[in-house]
């Protein structure tokens, strides 16, 4: 076996009653729960478990809510002996990474990405900012489609750069709009208005990210014990200096998940092991690394399936 990536997903992969199995079958697991809840002052285990599902999808909930089952996952897998050689994670999962490489304690981190998610739904106005899932047109030309609406009076920009085939957009409803329009012109083959309460990883995005650096400012960031993929650069951080600039910029700049890959595969990863709900980056890691073995671990059964297959794989 080469080296072994964790991978974080963000929002977007959350459900009512996700982690539950979890914390009945493992105390670890539970312990996280109970460390989010105490640190935020309020349950959060109650909305993961409970929901309703309008206040889950809250970003302010959805945020804290994914990276304490990320992080509870991870925790036993860690326990289980299983260290990685390199961490990653989309948009909000960063975070989740950042905890499993012991730059952050999960008190800090759950603080920080609660605030986080309250800085991004205030950013923007409610139905002011929009994103959209654009099919079958390459990154340069849907930048420069981009930049030409930006110009004309109607910020838009790339968001999340997910595979060769599917980028998002992000910026004021109007720009996501004309962008989607001339990209289809173009030759897109589909454009898909993403269900999201803001314009995230646009310039609209700034005023969240000054509110951000005061927040991450206040938090102990340490040295990464494993090379951890910025989204913002696509390249190895591990200074804490390095971490907290990258996480800032992070939320105006491009989540480049296809390069992030690519930097992992590159250094030697052939083993993936998505911790967290849902199976997104398992399925955007497959279209650049067809070779890659590729694990999800989202519950007790999925948990147990991915340990013993990494051991008799070691064995």
């Amino acid at each position: 076996m080469g080296k072994l990536a964790f991978v974080f997903p963000g929002q977007g992969s959350q459900y009512v009653g996700m982690g539950q199995d979890i914390v009945e079958a493992y105390p670890d697991a539970k312990d996280i729960f109970q460390a989010a809840d105490e640190r935020l002052g309020f349950s959060l285990s109650d909305i993961i478990f409970n929901g309703p599902d309008d206040t889950l999808t809250l970003t302010e909930n959805t945020q804290p809510a994914l990276l304490t089952v990320s992080t509870a996952l991870m925790r036993i897998m860690q326990r289980e002996g299983l260290t990685p050689d390199y961490a990653a994670g989309h948009s909000l999962g960063e975070y989740s990474a950042l905890v499993a490489a012991g730059a952050l304690s999960f008190e800090d981190a759950v603080f920080a990405v609660r605030q986080r998610g309250q800085f991004m739904a205030q950013a923007v106005p409610a139905g002011e900012g929009s994103m959209a899932a654009v099919m079958g047109l390459k990154a340069d030309s849907l930048t420069e489609l981009c930049e030409q609406v930006t110009s004309s009076g109607e910020s838009v920009q790339l968001a999340n750069i997910n595979s060769t085939s599917q980028i998002v957009i992000s910026g004021t409803a109007k720009g996501v709009e004309q962008a989607g329009e001339l990209a289809k012109e173009k030759g897109a083959k589909r454009v898909i208005p993403l269900n999201v309460s803001g314009p995230f990883h646009s310039s609209l995005m700034k005023p969240a990210a000054d509110q951000l650096s005061t927040v991450l400012n206040d938090i102990d960031i340490q040295e990464a014990e494993c090379p951890v993929i910025a989204n913002v650069t696509a390249d190895v951080v591990t200074s804490s200096d390095n971490i907290y600039q990258r996480l800032i910029e992070q939320l105006y700049s491009p989540v480049r998940w296809v390069e992030s890959v690519e930097t992992m595969k590159a250094s030697g990863v052939d083993t993936y092991i998505e911790i967290g709900p849902g199976k997104v980056l398992s399925g955007l890691i497959k279209k650049v690394d067809r070779r890659a073995a590729i694990y999800q671990v989202n519950d007790v059964a999925s948990l147990q399936e991915t340990l013993n297959a990494i051991k008799e794989g070691e064995a």
